[in-house]
């Protein structure tokens, strides 16, 4: 197993320390993790109540920064009360231009309440501070700190062009409601309320940004974002390819946090939560996900357990069957038979019982070595990817591989027995495991 590293040290601590004060959160939490880390901004629909911009204070205190702005938005906010108050004195030399000092140009984190209740002037300074992190004051094009900003709004945008293209800047998106478990209700009037303890510092976002430049998304990773991408147009689900490219920029985050050079499967799982605009499309972003996720695991494991291979053998000798064991069978009864069908038939009889005998010994040896691991497999997991809360979910994925390796035995096993009226000497396998 890989060494704990500084980062990654600092993260489980910060996600400790969050799950401490919000109940039923663990995924969101990690989510802003990565957000935060790949300097992504962040959108929370919900109801108020849910402790929204409470979490976005907390997340800001892990950095200990002196640089926090938040507002809540209304129709009637000017200008002056997110980017500061036109300065007077440059006014009078006919400069418009505002002093940003503990506004939002000049803040490393961010949370804005009710974001779409922004008006217009307010979005058009928006847009640029959220993508490109600039900010146009008067004639000047002033680079903004802003390291992560928040959202929060109770309704998500009506059909306006500004609104969504504001909304198209959020990459991560999530839906938060009320607590539901009773556990949850009995530990909420107890839960610690202090300051929490600085564990990052900016240096620590700013390494993490720079490594994962570095990073390089393999072929096989690049094709499988386009299947996701063709799944979800087959079903008239849009991205933009601003939103396409930030997804492989977070892979990338993933990756660096975990100290390799390159994309895995293992860095994707939070992307269903940067694909949907609307919370009820989540549950079909996730069965797109999770369809070609598992095949790409498939496609990963094929050294350790090569399915695609083995079941391509099982289907080959399946469709023999019936010719051999009707030759078998001609053979024991004394049915005359040419001397070219008995050569072509007999070579064709020992390719199929060397083959079968090889491939069902090698599998059910590999069959056993893959349980051997998911002894261990939330641990194994984890090292994939130390942000994943709910790990039962894949290390169930391994289970279906194997189960789906049982199948493929059961299968070259029964042929072996139909041809030859035998079992395979050395491929004996306890399924009830």
């Amino acid at each position: 197993m890989n060494t704990t590293t500084p980062i990654q040290r600092k993260m489980d601590q910060a996600i400790e320390l969050l799950e401490r004060r919000f109940l039923e959160r663990s995924e969101l939490i990690r989510l802003l993790m990565l957000g935060m880390m790949s300097g992504e901004n962040a959108l929370l629909i919900g109801p108020p109540g849910t402790a929204k911009s409470q979490l976005a204070r907390s997340v800001a205190q892990l950095f200990g920064s002196e640089h926090w702005f938040e507002y809540l938005l209304t129709r009637f906010t000017t200008p002056d009360e997110i980017f500061g108050p036109v300065s007077l004195q440059q006014l009078k030399l006919d400069h418009y231009v505002r002093k940003t000092e503990g506004y939002l140009p000049n803040a490393q984190f961010a949370f804005l309440d009710e974001i779409f209740k922004a008006n217009s002037a307010i979005l058009n300074a928006l847009l640029s501070i959220l993508n490109e992190r600039l900010y146009f004051n008067g004639r000047e094009r002033e680079e903004v700190p802003l390291q992560f900003l928040m959202a929060a709004s109770n309704e998500l945008p009506e059909d306006d062009e500004q609104l969504s293209a504001l909304y198209d800047r959020f990459l991560f998106r999530y839906e938060v409601h009320y607590l539901q478990q009773a556990s949850s209700y009995e530990r909420m009037f107890s839960l610690p309320s202090g300051p929490l303890p600085v564990v990052f510092s900016l240096y620590d976002m700013k390494d993490i940004q720079a490594a994962a430049k570095q990073v390089t998304i393999p072929e096989a990773l690049i094709y499988f974002l386009y299947r996701i991408k063709q799944d979800m147009e087959a079903k008239d689900y849009v991205l933009s390819d601003r939103r396409w490219s930030k997804i492989a920029g977070v892979w990338r985050t993933s990756a660096a946090l975990h100290g390799r050079e390159q994309v895995t499967i293992w860095d994707t799982v939070f992307t269903p939560h940067m694909l949907w605009d609307l919370p009820e499309d989540l549950t079909v972003m996730r069965e797109l996900f999770e369809q070609q996720f598992t095949q790409m695991l498939k496609t990963e494991l094929e050294n350790e357990l090569p399915l695609q291979r083995l079941q391509q053998t099982a289907d080959k000798w399946k469709e023999k069957e019936s010719e051999l064991h009707a030759f078998q069978f001609k053979k024991e009864v004394g049915a005359k038979l040419g001397k070219e069908a008995v050569e072509r038939n007999g070579q064709l009889l020992e390719a199929c019982r060397a083959e079968l005998e090889e491939t069902a010994k090698d599998l059910r040896n590999r069959l056993i070595q893959w349980e051997k691991r998911e002894h261990d497999l939330g641990a194994y997991v984890l090292e994939k990817n130390r942000l994943i809360h709910n790990v039962e979910k894949y290390t169930v994925k391994y289970s279906y591989l194997r189960i789906e390796g049982e199948r493929i035995l059961q299968q070259l096993q029964k042929t072996y027995r139909t041809i030859f009226d035998k079992d395979i000497a050395g491929a004996e396998y306890d399924f009830t495991l």
